[in-house]
């Protein structure tokens, strides 16, 4: 063993008592992206995805209160139209989705209904696949459509890693790549460099791992140079997230949701000027097959509210007109209710688009009630054109490799 590696392997040993190695490469992600911001163009896009883990009852979503089928077929769960937000004279948002319905009015937020694909599967783990890899073949596991995205644009950002995972769960299927290394990151403390001891030994630490930034790392030793750089990592990207707890006595109000805070911590990594363009997060809980009032009520308000309070924090920061949000969730529910004042597995649901959109609002048809596919809605925009327009009109990277060919891009997007 060369003078080099036995120096750095003891100097890297004792400093991984104080380093957290959970998932080292965030903070590698992290410096990088800092790096890469300050070349970046201060109009460079970022899309959010926000997935509603569970299967969300679109019906109850956006809710056609004034047609004869949602009265039929919703008896229990029935929401009263003096209730609910009124996006039309026949459509409108669930009663707890208020501010959602403040960002439509505000044109801020499209809502497009009737999202789906061909021959629907109603297994959760088998539609989200489908949703989060785009393909309808099996086997076809290997990548995510961001992942394939991620892959087939390095330089998206300028960062080696441009995409973060935000959350407890483990990464997304979405995200799944074969070239790119998408982090996942829970809190901004969870990655931060401890020091502990006196002024002396901090200082001692730190001069050790500045000494390990001086060494040469050998091709050939993958081993010494994935340690090296993730001890640097971690002391590298400790200084700057510093910089953002230090930010949060300016940050904006939020209310006290997971999904909030989830998204608190994306804007903050925004707002710092980290040049990450894609972000995954998703909220859990929408298979209400039984009880459903009260915890879908519940889950939309966290949503709604949740969303609205990134938008408002973006917008102040002078970000605003560069996010996009994408809500999706597997599948939507069955028209009819069931016996436990439930919902079971559907098919094609409506989906949320909150940014700089050409068209607030609804965005195409309602699905029918009189054509129904074995009780589901039948969809009429597939979610691959939906993945399109954020990739062809809102990312500028072609679609077609991610998608493949076929899927127009919805005019989603303010052009310019």
């Amino acid at each position: 063993m060369n003078a080099n590696r036995r120096g750095f392997l003891k100097g890297s040993l004792a400093a991984s008592t104080l380093v957290s190695m959970g998932a080292s490469t965030v903070p590698g992600f992290l410096t990088q992206s800092a790096r890469a911001a300050s070349a970046a163009k201060s109009n460079d896009r970022v899309l959010v995805v926000i997935q509603l883990i569970g299967g969300n009852d679109g019906l109850n979503t956006v809710i056609p209160h004034k047609n004869d089928g949602y009265s039929k077929a919703r008896r229990a769960l029935r929401l009263p139209s003096g209730q609910i937000h009124k996006v039309t004279d026949e459509i409108g948002l669930h009663p707890s989705m208020g501010e959602m319905a403040k960002l439509v009015e505000s044109g801020h937020a499209a809502i497009l209904q009737g999202v789906g694909y061909p021959n629907p599967d109603r297994s959760h783990f088998r539609s989200m696949e489908i949703w989060e890899t785009a393909k309808l073949e099996y086997g076809a596991l290997e990548t995510g459509w961001l992942g394939r995205l991620l892959d087939a644009n390095p330089t998206l950002s300028g960062s080696d890693i441009p995409g973060l995972h935000v959350g407890t769960r483990s990464l997304a299927l979405a995200l799944k790549a074969k070239k790119t290394e998408v982090p996942s990151l829970a809190t901004l403390e969870q990655y931060r460099l401890q020091l502990g001891g006196d002024v002396a030994t901090k200082r001692e630490v730190r001069d050790a791992l500045e000494r390990v930034a001086k060494l040469d790392r050998p091709a050939a030793d993958p081993l010494l140079g994935f340690i090296r750089r993730s001890t640097l990592a971690a002391y590298d990207s400790s200084k700057k997230l510093e910089s953002l707890d230090q930010q949060s006595s300016k940050k904006a109000s939020y209310p006290d949701f997971g999904l909030a805070k989830r998204l608190e911590l994306i804007a903050q990594i925004i707002k710092a000027g980290f040049g990450t363009r894609i972000y995954y997060t998703s909220l859990d809980g929408f298979d209400t097959h039984a009880n459903q009032l009260g915890s879908h009520a519940a889950l939309l308000n966290q949503l709604s509210d949740s969303v609205a309070a990134f938008h408002r924090d973006l917008t102040a920061a002078g970000h605003g007109d560069r996010v996009a949000t994408l809500t999706f969730s597997e599948f939507g529910r069955r028209v009819a209710e069931n016996a436990s004042a439930g919902t079971d597995h559907g098919a094609a649901a409506p989906l949320f688009v909150v940014g700089p959109v050409a068209k607030a609002g609804l965005i195409g048809a309602h699905p029918s009630f009189d054509d129904l596919d074995d009780g589901d809605f039948k969809f009429h925009t597939d979610f691959r054109r939906v993945y399109a327009s954020m990739l062809d009109e809102w990312l500028g990277c072609p679609a077609a490799a991610v998608v493949g060919n076929g899927f127009a891009p919805l005019d989603l997007f303010k052009k310019g």
